[in-house]
C-alpha cells in the first residue's frame, strides 16, 4: 500500500513541476501523508497523527477545486466593418 502511495506521489509531484498549477499541491501533499501513514506500525500515534493531516490535505483539495475558475477577459467593443 505505501509503495502505490509513494507512486502516486511521484506521479503528482511530475504533473506540478510540468505544468505548474498549484492545485496539484494539496494532493500531493495527500499521498505522501497516506504514504508516511501506511509506513507507520499500527500502535505508532504518529499514523493517526498523518492520517488526519491527508483528512486536512482532502479538505483543502476539494475547496481548490470547488472555487470558479478564473473569468476569461471580457470581449472588446467589436471593430466596424
Amino acid at each position: 500500500m505505501t509503495a502505490f502511495f509513494l507512486a502516486a506521489t511521484a506521479t503528482a509531484l511530475v504533473d506540478f513541476v510540468r505544468r505548474r498549477d498549484r492545485r496539484v499541491l494539496p494532493l500531493l501533499a495527500l499521498f505522501a501523508c497516506l504514504a508516511a501513514a501506511h509506513s507507520r506500525e499500527w500502535w505508532d500515534p504518529w499514523r493517526d497523527r498523518f492520517h488526519y493531516a491527508a483528512g486536512i490535505c482532502g479538505l483543502v483539495l476539494l475547496l481548490t477545486l470547488g472555487r470558479p475558475a478564473a473569468a476569461a477577459p471580457a470581449p472588446g467593443p467589436a471593430d466596424p466593418p
